[in-house]
């Protein structure tokens, strides 16, 4: 089995991280969450070249703060916006 690299390793944590703080939202809402996290992080992944680190990055800060938001006990919901795709290489 291959050893997963230092980004390969923030998107687990992070992945993991929006599944726990799912559970301590309503469970109505949990599932939604479930869908729209799950079908982000697929999206993305099927979307954004492995080699282009920084927009990886800039996912995984954006990710990150929106994780931090869905902890916030005033949080009840969430929805999403698209993202910009990166620009393409000339």
């Amino acid at each position: 089995m291959k050893r997963l690299t230092g980004l390969q390793k923030q998107v687990l944590a992070l992945y993991r991280g929006f599944l726990r703080a799912a559970t301590a939202i309503a469970p109505e809402e949990w599932k939604i969450i479930e869908v729209i996290v799950s079908e982000e992080f697929h999206r993305n992944a099927n979307k954004v070249d492995r080699k282009n680190f920084i927009y990886i990055e800039y996912l995984l800060h954006r990710g990150f703060k929106q994780l931090d938001q869905l902890k916030s006990p005033d949080t009840i919901s969430i929805y999403t916006l698209p993202v910009p795709s990166p620009p393409s290489k000339p």
